[in-house]
Formats: structure tokens, C-alpha cells, sequence
């Protein structure tokens, strides 16, 4: 009798400790990345009352007689199922799907967590603004005027630096891609205005010096008189400041002598070769480039009197193209510099995040800058993860050491910006565990009154 009093008792308190994790889920059914618990239940140790016999030749084997003392918690289990994405609209805000870790530090301790409600603080720091843990990842690096994350290095604390200056750019290329009308009328000596007009077709450009002040890149094509498939081209930059501006064109140089070249087509309409003033000719295949220059007014002169002047390259494309080339054919001619490279000043106004969890900045000037990336953390054993509050994890002897990375890789799951995970605690499934651990209390409390019943019977016994 007395082990069954035990057994109840022992049934009693781990029904207790189901009741309380069931609690804590719960109440947490609205916490942000939060994981359920799972409590596992096992029978104790079993006090034998006579062992197992095996069989002989006149009877058969007998099977041990023992009697359970109770049982206990084999595992409480942390549940990371995935749970469901709100939208916030919140750029700051991040989901994981799939596995991983958000990667926090307070000082030199990292903590890990599905909590994605991120901000910025008064420093630029990307942080978990209800305790102050810094989120990790990798800073952009410039290399030779690209940001290139590098995510084989150490994590690091991400700085997103909002109001900071995005320098002046000066113009370096400037792509064509147009194409000029076959039947345009050659301009023979004594043209009129008029006819100089139909047998000119101009292009213009925006460009930018190293001040960020803008520019007019303006290239006029003409027919070549007595040649069916050459045009003069003419580039002037700033054409109402020509004769100060002084820009010159060459092929493979960085100063030009004349501001004209010579661009020859094939008999199917495509680049065939380009001539400069010089008499320099391109090579015969793959992408022709000029270098234009030009005087930069209102800047330093040299000690010789001379403005700052600046070198860019013009491309007209790849010899026997048509595809983001300058061409010849029977149409109509059309004004297309697809892509120049400079930019003046501006400041960084706001940032997104990919899925792959890169920043990028975005600038008042039109430009994008990549600021850095945030790191992710998975584990061998994520249930061997120990909760050290907020909503964090710490690394344990059974959880393995955190693999860290870019999203995406090795198992790492994927980043929703403006989106969080909430709780994946099931309120129906808790529910009806809370019915059936209150039913086992219940039936375990019967045990014991129903053993102190007994126990009441033999101590009557004497009267």
C-alpha cells in the first residue's frame, strides 16, 4: 500500500510539472518566435518480486513478477516546428523560415534567437530594442569601389549609418545603344539649314563631373558624303560651353586631338570599326571604346594654368552585335545612351533586406550601397539549446557548437524582411492536453486516498 501512496505522489508532481509547462505555452501563445515545450513521461524503477525463470524439461519458463514505483519526466522538449509569418510592414522586421538563428551579443556572450522584432538604435545599430542585444553579421568592405560583404569572417555588430553621405561620383562610362536610319540624306556642300537638320541625328547624355555637377554628353552622327555606310560622329560636352569645355575623342588614349571619329558599318547594319581624328582604328572584334575628355569649369588648375580635366569612356559596343550596340538599318533613328556611371552627392534615406538577409542602402541620389549582412546560426541538436530568457537560446553541451552563416546555405533557412514568426503554441492542441493532465492528477490524487482508505481499514482492525 505504502507504494502505491508513492506512486501517486510521484504521478501527482510530474502531472504538476506537465500542467506547468502547458501553462508556460499558454501564455506565451502570442510571443514572438516562441516554441512550445513538450513534456515526456516514463515509468520509474520497478521493485521485482521474483525473477524470470526459464524453461525446463517438466515445465515452462515463468515470467518476473514486478511492481512499478511510480513514474517520472523522461524529457520536457523544446517543439521548432515552424510557426506562422504576420506582415508588419516593419523593415526592421525579420522572419527565418525554415531552420536557424537570429545570432545576439551582449558583450562577449551570443545568444540565439527566432525573435526577428529588430531596430535601430541612437548609434546606427541594428539591436533587439526590448533588451539591447546587438544583432551580428558582416559588414561591406570597399574594394576598388564595390561593397563586398565577406561572410567567411567573424561576425561582427551592424552598423546602418541613416543620414551619412554618399560622395560625388564623376562620370566614367557611358554606354550607347541607338541606331541610325540608313535613308538618312548625306549633306552635300551649300545644304541648307534645313537639310543639315534632317541629315543630323543627336543623342544626349546626363553626365557628372568629380563635384557632382551636371553635364550634357551631346553625340551628333552625319552621313559620310560619297561613303553608303559611315557616319561622322561629333561629341561635345556642354555644347552652349564647347570652346571652354575643349572635349576631345581618341581610340586607346586618354587625350584625343579632335572631338570627331568615324564609325563604319557592315553590309548587315552592325559595328564593323570606329576611326578617331587621329586616324586610330579600333580592333577588329569585341567592344570598341573612345576616350573622351574634357575641362571641369570652376576647378583647381594645374601649374601650368590648366583646369582638372576629366577622361571617360564612351562605348558604342561589340564589333558585329546588335545587342546594346550602335547600328546602321532602315528605320527609324532612335536616342538611346542606356548607362552612365556618375552621380552627385546624396544621403543614405532608407535600407531594405533580402531574403539572403543582405542591407542594402538606398540614397537621395538614385544609388544603392551595400551595407552589410546578417548571420544565422543552426545547430546539430537545436533541441539541446538551453533558454536563457528573452526569448534566447544558449549553445549546451548536447546542442553542438553554432555553424554560422549567410542564409540559405548548409541548411539555413530563408529571411522575410517586414515580416515576423509568431508562436507556434497550438491553443486547441494545449487545451485538450490540459483536459488529459487534469484528468491524470485526478486520477492520481484517487490513487492516494484510495491507498490512505485501505491503510484506514487495517488500522481498524484491532477494534
Amino acid at each position: 500500500m505504502m507504494r502505491s501512496l508513492y506512486a501517486g505522489v510521484s504521478g501527482l508532481q510530474n502531472h504538476q510539472t506537465r500542467m506547468d509547462v502547458i501553462g508556460n505555452n499558454i501564455s506565451n501563445v502570442n510571443t514572438t518566435g516562441f516554441k512550445r515545450g513538450r513534456v515526456q513521461f516514463q515509468d520509474m524503477i520497478s521493485q521485482q518480486m521474483s525473477g524470470a525463470a526459464k524453461p525446463t524439461d517438466e515445465l515452462g519458463g515463468v515470467n518476473p513478477k514486478e511492481v512499478g514505483l511510480g513514474m517520472t519526466v523522461a524529457s520536457i522538449d523544446n517543439i521548432f516546428n515552424q510557426g506562422n509569418l504576420q506582415t508588419t510592414g516593419v523593415s526592421t522586421d525579420l522572419a527565418i523560415q525554415g531552420n536557424g538563428f537570429f545570432i545576439l551579443k551582449s558583450g562577449e556572450e551570443s545568444f540565439y534567437t527566432r525573435n526577428g522584432a529588430f531596430g535601430v538604435d541612437s548609434e546606427g545599430t541594428l539591436v533587439n530594442p526590448s533588451n539591447g542585444m546587438k544583432v551580428q553579421g558582416w559588414m561591406a568592405q570597399d574594394v576598388n569601389g564595390e561593397m563586398v560583404v565577406t561572410t567567411a569572417a567573424t561576425p561582427t555588430d551592424l552598423i546602418i549609418p541613416v543620414g551619412s553621405k554618399d560622395p560625388a561620383k564623376e562620370t566614367t562610362n557611358v554606354n550607347f545603344s541607338c541606331n541610325l536610319n540608313k535613308n538618312t540624306p548625306e549633306i552635300m556642300e551649300g545644304a541648307s539649314p534645313e537639310d543639315v537638320i534632317k541629315g543630323t541625328w543627336g543623342t544626349e547624355q546626363k553626365i557628372y563631373d568629380s563635384f557632382g555637377n551636371e553635364h550634357m554628353l551631346s553625340v551628333s552622327f552625319t552621313r559620310v558624303t560619297g561613303s553608303a555606310n559611315q557616319w561622322q560622329a561629333t561629341v561635345q560636352v556642354d555644347p552652349d560651353n564647347a570652346d571652354f569645355t575643349s572635349t576631345r575623342v581618341g581610340i586607346g588614349t586618354t587625350d584625343g586631338v579632335e572631338n570627331t571619329f568615324i564609325v563604319s558599318f557592315d553590309n548587315f547594319g552592325a559595328l564593323e570599326s570606329v576611326t578617331d581624328s587621329a586616324g586610330n582604328v579600333s580592333n577588329p572584334e569585341g567592344q570598341v571604346f573612345l576616350t573622351a575628355s574634357f575641362n571641369v569649369p570652376d576647378s583647381n588648375v594645374d601649374e601650368e594654368g590648366n583646369p582638372y580635366r576629366q577622361t571617360l569612356n564612351i562605348n558604342l559596343g561589340t564589333i558585329g552585335s546588335f545587342k546594346d550596340t550602335i547600328t546602321q538599318s532602315a528605320s527609324k533613328s532612335t536616342t538611346k545612351a542606356f548607362y552612365q556611371d556618375g552621380y552627385t552627392m546624396g544621403y543614405l534615406d532608407n535600407f531594405k533586406i533580402d531574403a539572403s538577409g543582405t542591407i542594402t542602402g538606398v540614397y537621395s541620389n538614385g544609388t544603392n550601397r551595400t551595407i552589410g549582412q546578417i548571420a544565422l546560426a543552426s545547430f546539430t541538436n537545436q533541441q539541446g539549446l538551453e533558454k536563457a530568457g528573452d526569448n534566447t537560446y544558449v549553445a549546451s553541451n548536447n546542442s553542438g557548437m553554432a555553424r554560422i552563416g549567410e542564409s540559405g546555405v548548409a541548411g539555413r533557412g530563408t529571411l522575410m524582411a517586414g515580416a515576423l514568426e509568431m508562436s507556434n503554441v497550438d491553443l486547441s492542441e494545449q487545451m485538450t492536453d490540459m483536459i488529459v493532465t487534469q484528468r491524470g492528477f485526478q486520477a492520481n490524487s484517487k490513487t492516494i486516498t484510495t491507498a490512505d482508505t485501505l491503510l484506514e481499514t487495517v488500522l481498524s482492525l484491532k477494534r
